[in-house]
This record gives structure tokens, sequence and C-alpha cells, in this order.
């Protein structure tokens, strides 16, 4: 849709608490212009919230707040050794903690092939106040995709990383026979063709020591979608779920669509179920990936942005504990709504999305407090700048809602 891809710019419509020095502008082609502005953020144990993005330098840089964003840290760079992270939309730095003082932040690097990429770490072992040298997560090092990773302990401590990989796409591109005008082959470089192999595939893996050793990479699912964000949620019994857009073909290749899939994540025996069934024909990736929370009353929620009979929006829906919808999904109270962003905390839920009227982009969510069965809507702010994303975090049964625009990042407490 365009209106994602419009730059915002102007003056906030109202006063808010921004970060400032990770924020200075870099210089590039003589023109300055700010970094890029995704970023990623989390609480610590300890209660405080984290972010982290790209600095001046395009370097990684955490900041922290005690107060809920009312005053920030002094950035503090990290060492990447070097690294190039990318921190653009969906692609974005992650943070995670551990119950132990094992922190973790996350990130990909850019290879030397359009679309290719490795998944990048850092580990701390003291609550992140150090940070190890960077090192690379899957086992995997081909020149292929490995990207959109998302990152999570589960209840036990156990660290999961899952990206995107084309690996098997790859392998099942076969070469071509390069044939001489006497019908005998000849020496080449053996180019690739294409094979009946849909999109990528879902890869994870497992660490049990807060990321300083990692199992094998592990194949979840074939045929996702190749650019779009995974969602992660706790199971009740601690263990993580997640939901991704897949490549699924009812009638073959020639009808191909791209809903969503939902599948435990340890499991090495479960088959993804398919959680939406907006049936959105679509032979490329619309770079908007889901949401997922878990729901006071069993299942979960989910928020996803899909075509469903020509009608393009972003929809709310319930799953199951196994990952199948309940009932109908229904469109959020806005029809520019995109990139949503689900949180829940017992019976809270919180919905936030962005969305472009034309002027400037308005920063909105929607709230219940009955565990999605009545809703409040709400609009935190408006920018005219260049804008993130909006995130949802939580804190014990308090949700906070992040947003960074040009000016800096605005926190609000959706709990009260």
């Amino acid at each position: 849709m365009s209106h994602a891809k419009t730059l915002m710019r102007g003056m906030l419509a109202l006063a808010v608490l921004l970060v400032g020095p990770v924020l200075a502008q870099h210089d590039h082609g003589g023109k300055k212009r700010p970094p890029p502005l995704a970023i990623g953020a989390a609480f610590s144990p300890s209660g405080e919230l984290w972010i982290v993005g790209l600095d001046a330098k395009l370097g990684l840089s955490v900041q922290t707040s005690a107060d809920e964003g009312r005053q920030w840290s002094v950035p503090r760079a990290l060492d990447t050794g070097g690294d190039k992270p990318v921190a653009d939309g969906e692609n974005r730095p992650k943070l995670a903690f551990g119950p132990t003082g094992q922190a973790v932040i996350s990130y990909t690097v850019a290879l030397a092939k359009p679309y290719t990429g490795q998944i990048r770490m850092l580990r701390s072992d003291d609550g992140g106040r150090s940070f190890s040298p960077p090192f690379t997560v899957h086992q995997d090092r081909q020149v292929i995709t490995h990207r959109f990773e998302s990152v999570a302990f589960d209840g036990q401590g156990t660290l999961h990383t899952l990206w995107i990989d084309k690996r098997d796409a790859e392998a099942a591109a076969l070469p071509e026979t390069v044939v001489s005008a006497s019908g005998t082959p000849k020496d080449s470089r053996r180019p690739r063709v294409k094979t009946g192999y849909l999109g990528a595939a879902i890869y994870r893996n497992e660490s049990r020591d807060g990321g300083r050793s990692f199992g094998p990479d592990i194949k979840l699912a074939d045929h996702s979608c190749e650019c779009c964000r995974i969602a992660l949620a706790p199971a009740p019994d601690g263990s993580l779920v997640a939901l991704w857009r897949h490549v699924f073909e009812p009638g073959g290749a020639a009808t191909q669509q791209r809903d969503h899939a939902f599948a435990p994540v340890a499991s090495l025996a479960a088959t993804p179920v398919r959680a939406s069934f907006d049936q959105w024909a679509l032979e490329a990736c619309p770079h908007h990936g889901p949401g997922l929370a878990p729901a006071a009353g069993g299942g979960y929620h989910a928020v996803w942005f899909g075509d469903r009979a020509g009608q393009a929006l972003v929809r709310y829906g319930r799953l199951d504990a196994d990952g199948s919808p309940i009932g109908q999904a229904r469109p959020l109270p806005d029809e520019q709504a995109e990139h949503a962003a689900v949180q829940s905390a017992g019976s809270q839920l919180v919905i936030a999305w962005r969305s472009f009227d034309g002027q400037a982009t308005r920063w909105r969510a929607w709230v219940s407090a009955d565990d999605g069965r009545s809703f409040a809507t709400r609009e935190p702010g408006r920018s005219a700048d260049d804008n993130d994303h909006p995130l949802l975090v939580k804190r014990g049964e308090q949700i906070f809602a992040l947003w960074r625009t040009a000016q800096g990042v605005r926190v609000e407490n959706m709990s009260r």
C-alpha cells in the first residue's frame, strides 16, 4: 500500500518525552539524514526499559530508562566488530532477557548478494552491563537468506532463535547444463534454474546456556513467506508458539495464497496449522508480518494484514490452543491501519498500529480490559516526521506502547 512507503515530515502534534542523542543525524552524500528508525525494546528483570537501534554512525546503541521513558541513559555504543547491522521495517535488532542474568541482542547483517544475510548476536551474562563479541547464530554459512529473526527465552530459560532461511529453495534450484553447438556439454558456471519450491522456510535453533552454545539448525516449516516477521508468544506450559506468513497452494503453485501458519516452536512432530483464511492470491511478499499474544480465556490473540476479497486490511482474530481460528476475524477500526502489534497481560489486551491520513501518521491503539470481548480506541499521538512501526512490551501486568519518530522515542503506559 502506497501510504506505508510515504515519508512523513513536519512537527509533532503534541509534546512528548524523547530520546535525544541516539537520533543524531549522519552525513550521507553531503546531506544530513537520520539513521533508520527501527528499534527493539524489552523490559529487563529489574524493571528497566531497554531499547536498541542504530546510532548516528549506523552502529548499534542501547539506552535504558528506569522511569518508563521519562528519562533515558546516555546512548551506549555496542561493539559489533565491524558489522553493519540492518534496522529496517520488519528486519530490526531484537532484545531478550533470560531468567538468571542473561541478555542477548540479535541483528542481521547483509551479505554480498541481494536479499542474503546472517543472523548475528551479542550475549551478556551480567544483565547487559557487558556483551560478548558478535557471533553467527546458525550453523549454515551459505551466502543465502538467513534473515528476519525472532528471539525469546522460554519458561525454562532456553533461548530460541527463529529465522527465514532459503537453503531448501537453493537446494531445489537445479544446475542448468550448457550445451555447445555440436550438442555436447561444455564448461560453464552452471547457472541455477528455479523449481517449484515456494517461498522460503522457517528454521530455528536452541541455546540452553544463554547463548554460549547452540544446537543444530532445525527446520520448523517449508514454504514460508520470504520477508515477513515471525511472531512468538508463550504457551501455557512455558514453551513458545510461532505465527508467520506462509505460502499455501490449495490449487497448485498457480493459485498460491499468502495466509498465516501456526506451530509450537520446539515440537519436532507438529504440522503447521493454517491460522488465517484471507485467501490472498499473491506471488510476492508484502513485508507485513503478524502479531501474537496469549488469551486469558485460552488460545491466542492474533493480528495480521491481508487482502480478503479485495479488502486489504489489518484484522484481529482469536486462535485456539492449536492455532486454528475461532469465529470470524474482524478488521481494526481504521482502514489505513498497518504494522499492528499485539500484547496481553491477563485479561488486558492492547493492539497498536500506525495509520497515515494523508497529512500525518497517527499512532493508534485498541484497548480491551475483558480479553478482547470489547475495545476502546485510543490515539496517543501523531507525527508528520519519519516514523517506525509501533511496539508493545509488558512489565508484569502493565503494557507499554513505544513509537519512534524522527524526533525520538515516545512511551505510553496503556494500562492506565
